[in-house]
């Protein structure tokens, strides 16, 4: 059963909804036991999710070990690293090595980040298959992924900077886009995942 994750903070009805429309059956859980596919969907803050999700942490880690899909969405995704430094020092999930940092300041680049950029593909994935570089894709942040090996990286996007839009990590892997508010590109991407 594809098992999207309830843990108290996250926008959830969006990403079912697209799920379904791929006329996939999914579960909204806030339990990961019996997963055959986990979504961790995210808006919130780092610190305050990694609260909600303790207790699953050992669960969402077997998980990963026994080789089940994973996709963490925008926040989801951030969880899915060692740590983050929004509102202080905060571990992740430890699934993918490497830092959440805020996006660096630049001259007359708004932040946060909120709108369509633009993907590049420095590395393949099977979930952007028959997407094409350049496809935009919907975004809404202020901190970024810095992955400690760079082909964990399998895209990116440019926000005064070019920074890790998609990340990959064996049968773990994370949109800091919004797949579900992307159209029939982030449609794509869902489909691609499920096939997994």
């Amino acid at each position: 059963m594809v098992t999207i994750l309830d843990y108290g903070i996250n926008n959830l009805s969006s990403v079912a909804k697209a799920v379904r429309s791929l006329d996939v059956e999914c579960e909204i859980r806030d339990q990961v036991a019996g997963a055959t596919k986990l979504i961790i969907p995210g808006v919130g803050a780092f610190g305050a999710a990694m609260e909600h999700l303790s207790p699953l942490r050992d669960g969402i880690r077997g998980l990963a070990d026994d080789g089940v899909p994973i996709l963490g969405i925008c926040l989801g995704m951030q969880l899915l690293f060692d740590a983050s430094e929004e509102f202080g020092h905060h571990e992740g999930l430890g699934l993918i090595p490497g830092q959440i940092q805020f996006l660096p300041r630049h001259e007359g680049i708004k932040i946060p980040h909120m709108g369509w950029s633009a993907l590049a593909f420095p590395q393949p994935s099977p979930i952007f298959e028959g997407i094409e570089a350049g496809e935009q894709v919907y975004f809404v942040h202020s901190l970024v992924a810095r992955c400690e090996d760079p082909q964990d990286v399998t895209a990116t996007a440019f926000h005064g900077e070019s920074f890790t839009a998609a990340v990959k990590r064996r049968n773990v892997q994370g949109t800091q886009f919004h797949p579900e508010k992307s159209g029939s590109v982030g449609i794509r991407i869902l489909e691609n995942f499920l096939r997994c």
